[in-house]
């Protein structure tokens, strides 16, 4: 049997729109199984390794991802034998959790295992069976993570000696593209007005420190409907009649995406749309860390 063909880079333009999102280098790319914990299946992404962090997308030609994992603190990475054939398994031991992978084939398997263990140990593995070409490109990574490390060090050095004259702008963890910084009725103008956008705005709760959720529907007749979610821990839990509990806002969106297969997109225009609203920068550059529920 004839082994499969690598998957096709996403074209030029997805690419810049992703790298303009995550602000980080792509290694390499591909698709994987993710389990992460606190789910029962395996859920199916296309992923890219940017700097040393996975980032999940529902499509291959999605621009905006729906979750991420760092692995900068990777514990060590485990084999899992697999009573699949022509399929590779393992698991990230992270600080605070355990993440399981499974590739569609042994090949892939060993690449991602090479460039995950590169970008996180800072060396090539010796123990991977890949071609000269392919351990090239390991050292051409090796490198290119070097270099990166290094800038980013000097640019917070520099950064920490400046006295701070606004809020901090985490660019690497921006919210999803469908926050809007909007009130319940603004939000619901917005989906009204310019349908062809999307059906789905995340935005702040009545409260100002939480999130709520804004979606239209078009069953028989068009409906407007406001979910709450509600930060638990470090998780999200959205307020349904059965509760469902993820790790982040991008989860959340995405858990909306994938229960209604497709039929709530996000809400995503840029500034010289004819949307009646702009978009805040402020709200999506806002830290992911700041606990958030909705109204």
């Amino acid at each position: 049997m004839m082994a499969k063909k690598p998957p096709k880079p996403a074209p030029r333009r997805i690419f810049q729109e992703r790298l303009k999102i995550t602000a980080l280098p792509l290694y390499f790319e591909g698709f994987l199984l993710i389990k992460r914990s606190g789910y029962r299946e395996y859920e199916h992404y296309w992923t890219e390794l940017r700097g040393t962090t996975l980032f999940f997308y529902t499509e291959k030609k999605s621009i905006i991802y729906v979750d991420k994992l760092d692995i900068v603190d990777l514990t060590c990475l485990t084999e899992q034998n697999s009573t699949e054939k022509n399929c590779a398994k393992f698991t990230l031991v992270l600080p605070k959790e355990e993440v399981q992978l499974k590739t569609e084939n042994t090949e892939s398997g060993e690449e991602w295992r090479g460039f995950i263990l590169t970008v996180t140990e800072l060396s090539v593995p010796q123990n991977v069976s890949l071609l000269p070409g392919q351990v090239i490109k390991l050292h051409e990574v090796l490198e290119r993570e070097k270099k990166r490390r290094i800038e980013t060090e000097q640019s917070t050095s520099v950064e920490k000696e400046k006295e701070p004259t606004e809020d901090y702008v985490d660019v690497l963890n921006p919210m999803p593209a469908c926050f809007y910084t909007v009130s319940r009725k603004e939000a619901t103008e917005m989906l009204q007005k310019n349908p062809s956008l999307g059906n789905m705005i995340l935005r702040p709760g009545s409260d100002s420190r939480n999130y709520s959720i804004t979606i239209r529907q078009e069953i028989d007749i068009p409906r407007i409907k406001h979910y709450k979610v509600m930060s638990v821990g470090q998780n999200y839990t959205i307020e349904l009649e059965k509760p469902v509990t993820l790790p982040n806002l991008f989860s959340v969106i995405d858990y909306f995406v994938k229960e209604t297969r497709g039929n709530l997109r996000p809400f995503i225009c840029s500034t010289d749309e004819n949307t009646g609203q702009e978009p805040s920068m402020e709200g999506r550059s806002e830290k992911l860390k700041k606990n958030p529920h909705i109204a």
